[in-house]
Protein backbone atom coordinates (compact mmCIF):
# COMPACT_ATOMS: atom_id res chain seq x y z
CA UNK A 1 0.00 0.00 0.00
CA UNK A 2 1.00 3.49 -0.83
CA UNK A 3 1.34 6.10 1.99
CA UNK A 4 2.10 9.77 0.95
CA UNK A 5 3.81 10.65 3.91
CA UNK A 6 3.93 14.58 3.73
CA UNK A 7 7.54 15.99 5.43
CA UNK A 8 7.78 19.93 5.71
CA UNK A 9 10.85 21.46 7.20
CA UNK A 10 9.68 23.99 9.36
CA UNK A 11 12.09 26.03 11.77
CA UNK A 12 11.14 27.99 14.77
CA UNK A 13 13.70 30.72 13.71
CA UNK A 14 15.83 27.39 12.29
CA UNK A 15 16.66 26.55 15.85
CA UNK A 16 13.57 24.16 17.28
CA UNK A 17 11.73 21.31 15.21
CA UNK A 18 11.54 19.13 12.04
CA UNK A 19 7.42 18.50 11.56
CA UNK A 20 6.64 15.97 9.78
CA UNK A 21 2.51 15.13 8.57
CA UNK A 22 1.40 11.51 7.64
CA UNK A 23 -2.32 10.89 7.24
CA UNK A 24 -2.23 14.91 8.26
CA UNK A 25 -1.06 13.96 12.00
CA UNK A 26 1.56 16.13 13.28
CA UNK A 27 4.44 14.49 14.59
CA UNK A 28 7.33 15.99 16.17
CA UNK A 29 10.55 14.94 15.31
CA UNK A 30 14.29 15.72 16.65
CA UNK A 31 16.41 13.87 14.65
CA UNK A 32 16.58 13.37 10.73
CA UNK A 33 17.94 9.52 11.44
CA UNK A 34 16.31 7.40 13.54
CA UNK A 35 13.48 8.83 15.10
CA UNK A 36 12.27 9.55 11.66
CA UNK A 37 13.16 6.16 10.66
CA UNK A 38 11.47 4.74 13.29
CA UNK A 39 7.94 6.52 12.23
CA UNK A 40 8.39 5.83 8.84
CA UNK A 41 8.74 2.21 9.76
CA UNK A 42 5.78 2.04 11.87
CA UNK A 43 3.32 4.46 9.53
CA UNK A 44 4.41 1.97 6.65
CA UNK A 45 4.33 -1.52 8.63
CA UNK A 46 7.25 -3.06 8.22
CA UNK A 47 6.83 -5.36 10.38
CA UNK A 48 9.62 -7.81 8.97
CA UNK A 49 12.81 -7.48 10.43
CA UNK A 50 14.28 -7.98 7.17
CA UNK A 51 12.99 -5.55 5.59
CA UNK A 52 13.19 -3.04 7.88
CA UNK A 53 17.12 -3.15 7.82
CA UNK A 54 17.44 -2.86 3.84
CA UNK A 55 15.14 0.11 3.57
CA UNK A 56 17.18 1.46 6.94
CA UNK A 57 20.78 0.39 5.28
CA UNK A 58 19.28 1.98 1.65
CA UNK A 59 18.08 5.80 3.53
CA UNK A 60 21.54 5.79 4.98
CA UNK A 61 23.55 4.74 2.34
CA UNK A 62 22.07 7.00 -0.30
CA UNK A 63 22.35 9.93 2.06
CA UNK A 64 18.33 10.42 1.96
CA UNK A 65 18.08 13.66 4.52
CA UNK A 66 15.18 12.32 5.72
CA UNK A 67 13.18 13.76 2.81
CA UNK A 68 10.03 11.40 2.34
CA UNK A 69 7.95 14.39 0.42
CA UNK A 70 7.87 17.67 -0.61
CA UNK A 71 5.91 20.02 1.01
CA UNK A 72 2.12 18.73 -1.04
CA UNK A 73 -0.12 20.39 1.58
CA UNK A 74 -2.26 24.15 0.07
CA UNK A 75 -0.40 25.57 2.87
CA UNK A 76 2.94 25.13 4.08
CA UNK A 77 4.55 27.67 6.55
CA UNK A 78 8.61 28.54 6.70
CA UNK A 79 10.63 30.26 9.27
CA UNK A 80 13.41 32.69 8.74
CA UNK A 81 17.47 31.55 8.86
CA UNK A 82 18.84 33.24 12.11
CA UNK A 83 21.99 34.54 13.13
CA UNK A 84 23.53 34.05 16.89
CA UNK A 85 25.51 37.50 16.28
CA UNK A 86 22.55 39.47 15.36
CA UNK A 87 24.58 42.96 15.85
CA UNK A 88 27.54 41.68 13.28
CA UNK A 89 24.65 40.92 10.97
CA UNK A 90 22.79 44.35 11.70
CA UNK A 91 21.14 45.09 7.93
CA UNK A 92 19.66 41.06 8.44
CA UNK A 93 18.46 42.10 11.99
CA UNK A 94 16.51 45.55 11.22
CA UNK A 95 17.05 47.94 8.13
CA UNK A 96 17.14 51.17 10.37
CA UNK A 97 20.74 49.56 10.68
CA UNK A 98 21.55 51.21 6.85
CA UNK A 99 24.02 53.60 7.48
CA UNK A 100 24.29 54.01 11.49
CA UNK A 101 27.83 53.53 11.63
CA UNK A 102 28.15 57.01 8.79
CA UNK A 103 30.67 55.88 7.46
CA UNK A 104 31.19 52.74 4.87
CA UNK A 105 30.87 49.53 6.24
CA UNK A 106 31.09 45.86 5.46
CA UNK A 107 29.86 42.56 7.53
CA UNK A 108 30.15 38.90 6.08
CA UNK A 109 28.72 36.22 8.41
CA UNK A 110 28.76 32.65 8.19
CA UNK A 111 26.77 30.30 10.05
CA UNK A 112 26.68 26.42 10.30
CA UNK A 113 24.34 24.62 12.31
CA UNK A 114 23.37 21.46 13.32
CA UNK A 115 26.63 20.04 11.61
CA UNK A 116 26.21 16.74 13.20
CA UNK A 117 22.82 15.91 11.74
CA UNK A 118 22.98 14.97 7.97
CA UNK A 119 22.09 17.67 6.07
CA UNK A 120 22.35 21.03 8.22
CA UNK A 121 21.47 24.29 7.52
CA UNK A 122 24.59 26.83 5.90
CA UNK A 123 23.77 30.41 6.17
CA UNK A 124 26.16 33.29 4.62
CA UNK A 125 25.38 36.74 4.07
CA UNK A 126 27.00 39.82 2.78
CA UNK A 127 26.53 43.36 3.54
CA UNK A 128 27.04 46.83 2.58
CA UNK A 129 26.00 49.93 4.05
CA UNK A 130 26.87 53.65 4.49
CA UNK A 131 25.54 56.94 5.32
CA UNK A 132 25.10 59.22 2.18
CA UNK A 133 24.33 63.30 2.79
CA UNK A 134 22.96 63.57 -0.50
CA UNK A 135 20.24 61.21 0.15
CA UNK A 136 19.78 62.71 4.01
CA UNK A 137 20.01 59.34 5.05
CA UNK A 138 21.64 55.59 4.97
CA UNK A 139 21.56 53.02 2.34
CA UNK A 140 22.54 49.26 2.20
CA UNK A 141 22.54 46.08 0.07
CA UNK A 142 22.31 42.89 1.86
CA UNK A 143 22.87 39.38 0.28
CA UNK A 144 22.04 36.02 1.85
CA UNK A 145 22.17 32.53 0.45
CA UNK A 146 20.63 29.40 3.01
CA UNK A 147 21.11 26.16 2.53
CA UNK A 148 19.01 23.48 3.97
CA UNK A 149 19.70 19.84 3.35
CA UNK A 150 22.95 19.58 2.07
CA UNK A 151 21.54 21.72 -0.72
CA UNK A 152 18.03 20.41 -1.04
CA UNK A 153 16.34 23.98 -0.66
CA UNK A 154 17.81 26.81 -1.54
CA UNK A 155 16.91 30.31 -1.26
CA UNK A 156 18.17 33.36 -1.99
CA UNK A 157 17.57 37.06 -1.04
CA UNK A 158 18.95 40.27 -2.26
CA UNK A 159 17.77 43.18 -0.05
CA UNK A 160 18.28 47.51 -0.68
CA UNK A 161 17.62 49.35 2.06
CA UNK A 162 17.21 53.14 3.33
CA UNK A 163 17.17 54.76 6.64
CA UNK A 164 16.44 58.33 7.58
CA UNK A 165 17.77 59.76 11.06
CA UNK A 166 15.54 62.18 13.40
CA UNK A 167 17.31 63.59 16.01
CA UNK A 168 14.85 64.01 18.87
CA UNK A 169 16.83 65.62 21.62
CA UNK A 170 20.61 66.92 22.43
CA UNK A 171 21.08 63.05 23.69
CA UNK A 172 18.35 60.64 21.99
CA UNK A 173 17.97 60.07 18.30
CA UNK A 174 15.12 58.13 16.23
CA UNK A 175 16.44 55.97 13.28
CA UNK A 176 13.40 54.39 10.62
CA UNK A 177 14.26 52.34 7.63
CA UNK A 178 12.76 50.31 4.69
CA UNK A 179 13.36 47.54 3.01
CA UNK A 180 12.71 46.16 -0.54
CA UNK A 181 13.83 42.39 -1.30
CA UNK A 182 13.51 40.50 -4.51
CA UNK A 183 13.89 37.07 -3.41
CA UNK A 184 14.23 33.17 -4.59
CA UNK A 185 13.91 29.83 -3.33
CA UNK A 186 14.19 26.33 -5.12
CA UNK A 187 14.72 22.64 -4.47
CA UNK A 188 17.17 19.78 -5.94
CA UNK A 189 14.12 17.07 -7.22
CA UNK A 190 17.15 14.78 -7.21
CA UNK A 191 18.25 14.78 -3.66
CA UNK A 192 14.30 14.18 -2.92
CA UNK A 193 12.24 10.68 -2.17
CA UNK A 194 8.45 10.43 -2.11
CA UNK A 195 5.80 7.67 -0.87
CA UNK A 196 5.15 6.49 -4.73
CA UNK A 197 8.56 5.41 -4.85
CA UNK A 198 8.27 2.77 -2.54
CA UNK A 199 8.05 -1.07 -3.09
CA UNK A 200 7.50 -3.25 -0.12
CA UNK A 201 10.29 -5.52 -0.39
CA UNK A 202 13.20 -3.90 -2.67
CA UNK A 203 12.94 0.02 -1.42
CA UNK A 204 12.79 3.48 -3.53
CA UNK A 205 12.71 1.90 -7.21
CA UNK A 206 9.93 3.39 -8.78
CA UNK A 207 9.65 7.03 -10.32
CA UNK A 208 7.33 9.31 -8.77
CA UNK A 209 3.92 10.74 -10.15
CA UNK A 210 4.69 14.31 -8.14
CA UNK A 211 4.53 16.90 -10.66
CA UNK A 212 7.71 19.65 -10.34
CA UNK A 213 7.67 22.81 -10.58
CA UNK A 214 9.44 23.87 -13.63
CA UNK A 215 10.78 27.07 -12.25
CA UNK A 216 12.19 28.52 -8.88
CA UNK A 217 9.37 30.67 -6.63
CA UNK A 218 10.33 33.85 -7.15
CA UNK A 219 8.91 36.98 -5.22
CA UNK A 220 9.14 40.46 -3.98
CA UNK A 221 9.20 41.02 -0.06
CA UNK A 222 8.89 44.86 2.17
CA UNK A 223 10.04 45.07 5.60
CA UNK A 224 10.71 48.11 7.84
CA UNK A 225 11.75 48.84 11.62
CA UNK A 226 12.54 52.00 13.68
CA UNK A 227 15.52 52.29 15.98
CA UNK A 228 15.91 54.83 19.39
CA UNK A 229 19.22 55.23 20.24
CA UNK A 230 21.46 57.24 22.78
CA UNK A 231 25.14 57.01 24.18
CA UNK A 232 23.57 54.75 27.32
CA UNK A 233 20.70 52.89 25.57
CA UNK A 234 19.24 51.58 22.61
CA UNK A 235 15.91 49.56 21.24
CA UNK A 236 14.59 48.51 18.02
CA UNK A 237 11.62 46.96 16.26
CA UNK A 238 11.33 45.57 12.86
CA UNK A 239 8.44 43.79 10.84
CA UNK A 240 9.61 41.91 7.79
CA UNK A 241 7.22 40.27 5.02
CA UNK A 242 4.99 42.74 5.38
CA UNK A 243 3.00 41.77 2.41
CA UNK A 244 3.56 37.65 3.48
CA UNK A 245 5.15 36.86 0.02
CA UNK A 246 4.11 33.40 -1.36
CA UNK A 247 7.51 31.54 -1.50
CA UNK A 248 5.78 27.84 -2.37
CA UNK A 249 8.38 25.66 -4.64
CA UNK A 250 5.54 23.54 -5.89
CA UNK A 251 1.80 24.53 -6.84
CA UNK A 252 -0.48 26.42 -4.43
CA UNK A 253 0.17 28.60 -1.47
CA UNK A 254 2.79 28.65 1.06
CA UNK A 255 2.60 32.56 2.53
CA UNK A 256 5.88 33.37 4.24
CA UNK A 257 4.60 34.74 7.74
CA UNK A 258 5.34 38.18 9.01
CA UNK A 259 8.44 38.32 11.42
CA UNK A 260 8.60 40.73 14.20
CA UNK A 261 11.65 41.53 15.89
CA UNK A 262 12.23 43.39 19.10
CA UNK A 263 15.91 44.39 20.29
CA UNK A 264 17.16 46.54 23.05
CA UNK A 265 20.07 47.25 25.23
CA UNK A 266 22.76 49.16 27.36
CA UNK A 267 25.93 49.74 27.36
CA UNK A 268 27.20 49.97 31.12
CA UNK A 269 30.97 51.69 31.35
CA UNK A 270 33.07 50.18 33.55
CA UNK A 271 37.01 51.18 35.07
CA UNK A 272 39.17 49.98 32.92
CA UNK A 273 41.95 51.67 34.02
CA UNK A 274 43.31 52.87 31.11
CA UNK A 275 41.91 50.06 28.61
CA UNK A 276 38.33 51.21 27.79
CA UNK A 277 35.60 48.44 29.36
CA UNK A 278 31.93 47.97 29.36
CA UNK A 279 29.13 45.85 30.30
CA UNK A 280 26.14 45.71 27.80
CA UNK A 281 23.01 43.73 28.66
CA UNK A 282 21.05 43.12 25.88
CA UNK A 283 17.68 41.17 25.27
CA UNK A 284 15.72 39.87 21.65
CA UNK A 285 12.21 38.50 21.11
CA UNK A 286 11.43 37.34 17.69
CA UNK A 287 7.69 36.82 17.19
CA UNK A 288 6.54 34.22 13.44
CA UNK A 289 3.50 32.77 13.11
CA UNK A 290 3.69 30.68 15.84
CA UNK A 291 6.86 30.61 16.98
CA UNK A 292 8.57 32.83 19.72
CA UNK A 293 12.31 33.26 20.25
CA UNK A 294 14.31 35.04 23.52
CA UNK A 295 17.38 35.64 23.30
CA UNK A 296 18.95 37.49 26.34
CA UNK A 297 22.51 37.96 27.47
CA UNK A 298 25.59 40.29 27.99
CA UNK A 299 28.79 41.35 26.57
CA UNK A 300 32.05 42.17 28.19
CA UNK A 301 34.18 44.59 26.42
CA UNK A 302 37.70 45.30 27.65
CA UNK A 303 40.20 47.25 24.76
CA UNK A 304 40.18 45.29 21.52
CA UNK A 305 38.30 42.14 23.14
CA UNK A 306 34.74 41.24 23.03
CA UNK A 307 33.25 38.34 25.12
CA UNK A 308 29.53 37.49 25.70
CA UNK A 309 27.01 34.78 26.96
CA UNK A 310 23.88 34.53 25.94
CA UNK A 311 21.07 31.94 26.24
CA UNK A 312 18.03 31.02 24.20
CA UNK A 313 14.67 29.99 25.49
CA UNK A 314 14.52 26.04 25.62
CA UNK A 315 17.18 25.98 22.75
CA UNK A 316 20.47 26.72 23.29
CA UNK A 317 23.75 28.49 25.55
CA UNK A 318 25.70 30.52 23.69
CA UNK A 319 29.69 31.81 23.84
CA UNK A 320 31.21 34.52 21.91
CA UNK A 321 34.25 36.03 21.42
CA UNK A 322 35.66 38.97 19.08
CA UNK A 323 38.31 40.74 18.55
CA UNK A 324 38.10 44.40 16.94
CA UNK A 325 41.33 46.95 15.97
CA UNK A 326 41.67 49.68 13.25
CA UNK A 327 38.72 49.07 11.15
CA UNK A 328 38.49 45.12 11.29
CA UNK A 329 36.11 43.22 13.56
CA UNK A 330 35.99 39.61 14.06
CA UNK A 331 33.88 37.44 15.96
CA UNK A 332 32.98 33.44 16.43
CA UNK A 333 30.23 31.86 18.53
CA UNK A 334 29.07 28.27 19.28
CA UNK A 335 25.55 27.50 20.39
CA UNK A 336 25.07 24.78 22.63
CA UNK A 337 22.66 22.88 22.45
CA UNK A 338 20.29 21.96 25.48
CA UNK A 339 16.68 21.42 23.73
CA UNK A 340 15.93 17.44 22.81
CA UNK A 341 18.05 17.61 19.87
CA UNK A 342 21.56 18.12 21.91
CA UNK A 343 23.60 14.60 21.56
CA UNK A 344 22.82 14.62 17.50
CA UNK A 345 23.65 18.10 16.64
CA UNK A 346 27.01 19.09 17.34
CA UNK A 347 25.80 22.45 18.10
CA UNK A 348 26.09 25.67 15.69
CA UNK A 349 29.17 27.45 14.56
CA UNK A 350 28.69 31.22 13.63
CA UNK A 351 31.62 33.49 12.19
CA UNK A 352 31.45 37.37 11.49
CA UNK A 353 33.32 39.96 10.09
CA UNK A 354 33.25 43.53 9.46
CA UNK A 355 34.94 46.20 7.97
CA UNK A 356 34.51 50.11 9.50
CA UNK A 357 36.70 52.25 6.81
CA UNK A 358 37.34 55.88 7.42
CA UNK A 359 35.26 58.58 5.90
CA UNK A 360 35.09 62.19 5.94
CA UNK A 361 34.05 63.72 9.40
CA UNK A 362 30.06 63.53 9.49
CA UNK A 363 28.14 66.34 10.44
CA UNK A 364 27.66 67.23 13.71
CA UNK A 365 23.74 66.36 14.09
CA UNK A 366 24.78 62.94 13.08
CA UNK A 367 24.52 60.71 15.81
CA UNK A 368 26.25 57.06 15.51
CA UNK A 369 24.40 54.38 17.48
CA UNK A 370 26.15 52.73 20.47
CA UNK A 371 25.67 48.54 20.55
CA UNK A 372 27.76 45.84 20.37
CA UNK A 373 29.06 44.97 17.35
CA UNK A 374 28.48 41.16 17.62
Amino acid sequence: MIIYCIFTISIYAKTQYFFSYCFHKYVKLYTFGNLLMNYYVKEYSFKNEGKTNMVNKFLYRTGVIAVLSLILTTEAFGQDPEFTQFYANPLYLNPAFAGTAHCPRVSLNYRNQWPGIAGSFITTSASYDQHVDAFSGGLGLLVWNDRAGEGTLITTNVSGMYSYQLPVTRTFSVKAGIQATWAQKSVDWSKLTFGDMIDARRGFIYNTNEIQRDQPASYVDFSAGILGFSEKYFFGFAAHHLTEPNESVIEGTSPLPKKYTFHAGAIIALDGKGDEASLSPNILVQLQQDFMQINFGMYYTKGPIVGGLWYRNADSFIALIGFQAGILKFGYSYDITVSKLTNKTAGSHEISTSLLFDCKPRRRRFRTISCPSF
